[in-house]
């Protein structure tokens, strides 16, 4: 299970963190590092940090964007110690360890952590379907990056070694999928005019909080696709 957990290193700056969280997951049993635009990546301090752990460095995938970092994910978690101003479900890191290895039964899991000096930003937050906290002392609740790695790696260990075998669970769509659902609803949405040019307001910023929140399962999003074709059909017919 934790082989389709994936920890996601979003735009680092420092690369000592980056060895070091290469450590942290190794010491927990976890083999997927992913780098988004690190700014100094190779580096000999990465490696020095990394002590036994150079293997995973050496196997990290570095990306461009957050996108394309989860596009094949049906779950992501994003790590923040700040409240944000949207309603986005928050769970500890325990709680959050426990849905993560339960959905790694059937596919790729991804979790983010941001930048050592503001973390992820509002849009990046709005691409998770959760957000996980680390329940420190309130008047300092800001950790190293490496060591909040180093702690989620931990529950997420525990949580692996807790589970129970349990029936195969519903699937849901990865990333890139719901991303093409959103593009596909905002096509609809402004070709019936509840989209208005000059009022668009956060109509699909509203939307895509909703449905990350709810996460709908891989046939009940086929099934909202198959409602946005039959409105686009019907659309058709009526300018003929």
């Amino acid at each position: 299970m934790l082989d389709n957990i994936r920890i996601i290193m979003v735009n680092t700056f420092h690369p000592g963190n980056i060895g070091a969280a290469a450590r942290a997951l190794k010491n927990m049993g976890l083999s997927q590092l992913w780098l988004v635009d690190p700014i100094e990546f190779p580096h000999a301090e990465a490696e020095s940090r990394a002590a036994g752990a150079k293997d995973l460095l050496d196997n990290a995938v570095v990306v461009k964007t957050v996108e394309e970092a989860i596009a094949d994910c049906q779950l992501v978690i994003g790590t923040s110690a700040r409240q944000r101003s949207f309603d986005q479900p928050l769970m500890d890191a325990e709680a959050a360890a426990a849905m993560m290895v339960d959905e790694a039964r059937s596919g790729q899991i991804a979790i983010l952590f941001g930048r050592e000096t503001m973390g992820l930003t509002n849009e990046e937050m709005l691409l998770c379907n959760r957000h996980l906290y680390i329940d420190a002392n309130e008047d300092y609740p800001v950790l190293n990056i490496a060591q909040a790695i180093q702690l989620v790696t931990y529950e997420l260990r525990r949580a692996a070694r807790g589970a129970k075998a349990v029936a195969e669970p519903a699937p849901y769509p990865r990333q890139g999928e719901i991303t093409l659902f959103y593009e596909h609803l905002e096509k609809v949405l402004r070709r019936t005019g509840f989209i208005i040019p000059q009022h668009e307001g956060r109509v699909m910023e509203k939307l895509r909080r909703y449905f990350n929140r709810t996460r709908p399962e891989k046939a009940e999003l086929g099934m909202l696709r198959g409602i946005l074709t039959s409105v686009e059909e019907v659309l058709e017919r009526e300018k003929h």
